[in-house]
């Protein structure tokens, strides 16, 4: 398979999950890059845009900063698949996390770079602990 998307949910709330998510990301050598902009319907509020009541979507980006910093050094053909979105939001009545994954050999067929796939494969799996531990 050369992509999925991870899938969990949890009976915590949207805001409950993503406290617990920052401190196990924390707790893994994460961070949230964008947490003043992981609210989509603020985002989209700022940009005159409006949503529906209750529309709950977070996309959160999670980086190791130090990590993305050597990789790109090494190689800024790697930015394309280094930024990392946890999907959350609310679907009938539960806390819905979803995340889009790479294999390693569709890694390789885009990024010409033996180094990388295995490293993408070691991010995903991470941050999918990551996740698990806040659940």
């Amino acid at each position: 398979m050369s992509a999925s998307i991870y899938r969990a949910e949890t009976s915590k709330s949207v805001n409950q999950f993503i406290k617990d998510f920052a401190v196990a990301a924390s707790n893994h050598g994460f961070l949230i890059h964008n947490e003043d902009k992981m609210e989509m319907a603020h985002t989209f509020g700022t940009h005159g845009v409006e949503v529906a009541e209750g529309f709950d979507l977070h996309m959160i980006q999670v980086c190791k900063p130090a990590k993305a910093a050597m990789t790109l050094h090494k190689n800024p053909e790697r930015a394309v698949l280094l930024p990392k979105f946890v999907i959350v939001f609310t679907k009938e009545g539960k806390t819905v996390v979803r995340m889009l994954r790479f294999s390693a050999e569709r890694v390789a067929e885009l990024i010409d770079d033996a180094d990388f796939p295995n490293s993408v494969v070691e991010s995903f799996n991470s941050i999918i602990a990551t996740i698990e531990d806040a659940l």
